[in-house]
């Protein structure tokens, strides 16, 4: 007896930073694999393949997703950005967004494979503080925080503890992130695993 293995395809149409992409793919294919191995772009890193490191971090519709954990059907009529259209999201015409600005200006980052993951978190990280959306370790969770601009470094570790770094660049990573935050507040860089 033969069981067939045929998986059902979708034509789909992705918007990715900003061009759409008319696709058939296997309704199981991840947003990562469809990034990577579909368009080439290839900034978008596979890490654990599990959601549990982050280098895949993406934006959806302004949200980071780890793109690993998402079936690219999912995200047909959606705005997808990943690290390679970072930069237009920023005011700057071309220029750099502020978070990778940061990033380079604080050394955050070594080997550079986390990188593209940290920054598309970063970026959602703080749009969540922007709306007011308090972390684990808000102190009044029914009040939030008042913005971005209101994160200090225990805040930025708990808020960026879905993206763990190898190489322990943490120290510049949570900089990075309080001054694109624009945050004036304490800049405890202690370094403890995830970020955190």
């Amino acid at each position: 007896m033969s069981l067939s293995h045929h998986s059902p395809s979708s034509d789909i149409i992705l918007r990715i930073n900003g061009t759409s992409h008319s696709l058939t793919i296997d309704n199981r294919t991840t947003l990562l694999d469809v990034l990577r191995e579909r368009l080439g772009l290839t900034g978008t890193k596979k890490g654990c393949d599990h959601g549990q490191c982050g280098a895949c971090t993406v934006l959806v519709d302004g949200e980071r997703v780890n793109s690993c954990l998402m079936f690219a059907v999912t995200a047909e009529e959606r705005e997808i950005v990943s690290i390679e259209g970072v930069a237009a999201l920023s005011d700057g015409g071309g220029e750099l967004h502020p978070v990778q600005r940061a990033f380079l200006d604080h050394d955050g980052l070594q080997c550079g494979y986390c990188t593209p993951g940290q920054i598309c978190s970063a970026i959602g990280a703080l749009g969540e503080a922007g709306r007011g959306w308090p972390s684990h370790v808000t102190e009044d969770t029914a009040t939030g925080v008042v913005g971005a601009s209101a994160l200090d470094a225990r805040e930025v570790r708990e808020r960026m503890s879905g993206n763990l770094c190898r190489c322990g660049a943490y120290n510049g990573i949570v900089e990075a992130v309080l001054e694109a935050a624009g945050a004036q507040g304490a800049q405890d860089t202690a370094t403890v695993g995830g970020a955190r």
